[in-house]
């Protein structure tokens, strides 16, 4: 597989082309939830200035792997707390909304809780998400490497994982940007029933951030829990070399397919 330029092309005037690599696993015209988490979120952030710290994603259904427009609004500017709304519309209908939480970094408090070093990404495995399905385009987009688990096992998993390409053609990714094209994979990571067999839906994602991550590679460690009554949560602890950044989660629809 070729691989493409970024997982979107600018277009001007606020309008994106998904290439190949934002490719869902299971519909082939529609996009993994990663890339436009990350999109929406880089540029809610480039009208906010500050640092992300909470990122909350709602998919309102398949999001279309077609061109798109991408609005920012802001909805509490503020010097050091603001909230920034930014919209993905296709052919004029809304498909994701997302809304971000920032704030102004500032001195070192006097308390400060050491972070926590995930496995050295020298130890893992190399390997897919997904192995069966070889030749999606988000999954190729990424390098996965297990710290825990593997992708041919049930449960909660470490991964670390790494862009293959930016997230924008010509502009260098952040590390809100890695950390946020990665997270909506913590689901499929950390699925407990076959994913050939079971649907696990999630209608959206809510990432918490403390900094921005920091390096190539981000490590997520996942784990799902589901209910008797066919409703599950994903949950997952995002780090980078240096260790913790945030938290990830996900309520999950389940249904066997």
């Amino acid at each position: 597989m070729t691989s493409p330029e970024a997982f979107y092309l600018p277009l001007g005037d606020g309008r994106f082309e998904p290439t190949t690599a934002t490719e869902s696993p299971w519909d082939g015209s529609a996009q993994h939830g990663g890339p436009p988490t990350a999109l929406l979120a880089h540029l809610a952030a480039q009208q906010s200035g500050q640092q992300p710290v909470r990122v909350s994603v709602d998919f309102l259904g398949a999001i279309p792997r077609a061109e798109c427009t991408v609005e920012v609004s802001p909805l509490r500017p503020g010097r050091r707390i603001d909230l920034t709304e930014a919209v993905l519309s296709v052919q004029g209908r809304p498909a994701v909304v997302a809304r971000v939480w920032s704030l102004a970094p500032g001195p070192t408090p006097p308390v400060v809780h050491p972070p926590v070093p995930p496995s050295p990404v020298e130890d893992a495995v190399p390997s897919q998400v997904l192995p069966h399905l070889t030749d999606w385009g988000y999954g190729q987009a990424l390098e996965w490497r297990y710290a825990r688990g593997s992708a041919y096992e049930l449960g909660a998993a470490d991964v670390w994982t790494r862009l293959r390409i930016p997230l924008v053609a010509g502009v260098e990714p952040t590390g809100t940007d890695r950390v946020l094209v990665a997270a909506d994979a913590a689901n499929g990571i950390s699925a407990e029933l076959p994913l050939e067999h079971w649907l696990s839906i999630p209608p959206g994602v809510t990432v918490h951030l403390t900094r921005e991550a920091e390096g190539e590679w981000v490590h997520l460690a996942c784990r799902t829990t589901i209910g008797a009554n066919g409703l599950g949560l994903c949950t997952g602890t995002v780090s980078d070399a240096g260790g913790v950044v945030g938290e990830v989660a996900q309520p999950l629809l389940v249904r066997a397919r």
